[in-house]
């Protein structure tokens, strides 16, 4: 696998990080397990640090340093919540147009803890920006339509599962999130709509640059499932242009329009 590669100079690299791709090893991954670090590490063959985290089901901008000096800036930076993070989701239900949510949360228990500990509850903060809904004539769960809505999310903290949790909380859980959505509905879209996995993209990532001071800008432009996804609820054009791959977007748009399938018990 080629990760591809956003932004490169001699101190930082950014990738597209795929969906289902961890960032790094952990303690329960089976040998053989396909990382970022490594895969990365291999490609431009140099160590790499990363700076930030995203979950494996999570796609989109992913920043490395190249040296442990840069490496500890760009943390520090993080830490002073320095870094605007902007993210796209697809959600069960009709969002608000916007939500201000400040709602704190424990970070998640490990159930693979023997003894797992509850901790106190962190600050927690996301804005939430509705950009656009639809209404499908089919019974996934138990009304005889399905609303979903195209959600983008701005977490101002960095809590574990923040947006996640967050979308749960409001009940519009993430299409595709096994922990914290709703299986009839992912398994809608998994079956019927070709996307198989978490519906939850980071589409851009900004920061200033710890040497030249400038202020840097990321976008990672979403892949052929969401292409799918966003020609065949006619949504392609509530979001900023940079995030279709223009290689593929005109082809696949006028390939795919949504045809509701039949759903037998």
């Amino acid at each position: 696998m080629k990760l591809e590669v956003l932004f490169q100079d001699e101190n930082l690299v950014a990738i597209n990080k795929p969906a289902g791709l961890l960032v790094h090893r952990g303690e329960r991954d089976q040998p053989g397990t396909l990382m970022a670090l490594q895969l990365l590490r291999d490609q431009l063959g140099q160590h790499v640090y990363p700076v930030h985290r995203l979950d494996k089901m999570t796609s989109g901008v992913m920043l490395f340093a190249l040296n442990s000096e840069t490496a500890s800036v760009m943390v520090d930076q993080w830490r002073e919540r320095d870094v605007e993070k902007r993210y796209l989701a697809i959600t069960r239900g009709y969002m608000s147009d916007e939500v201000h949510l400040d709602y704190a949360m424990s970070p998640p228990i490990d159930k693979f803890a023997r003894r797992p500990k509850v901790k106190p509850p962190q600050e927690a903060i996301t804005d939430f920006v509705c950009l656009d809904r639809v209404e499908i004539p089919v019974a996934v769960d138990k009304y005889p339509q399905s609303r979903y809505s195209l959600v983008e999310a701005k977490p101002k903290t960095g809590r574990k599962h923040q947006i996640r949790r967050h979308l749960k909380h409001l009940n519009h859980p993430i299409i595709g999130d096994t922990r914290y959505g709703k299986g009839r509905h992912t398994q809608y879209f998994r079956d019927h709509l070709a996307a198989p996995r978490m519906l939850l993209h980071s589409w851009q990532l900004s920061f200033v640059h710890p040497y030249s001071k400038q202020k840097m800008t990321l976008v990672a432009a979403v892949d052929e499932i969401w292409m799918s996804l966003l020609s065949r609820f006619e949504w392609q054009r509530s979001i900023p242009s940079d995030l279709l791959d223009v290689s593929k977007t005109d082809a696949l748009f006028d390939a795919v329009r949504y045809i509701p399938p039949v759903i037998e018990d």
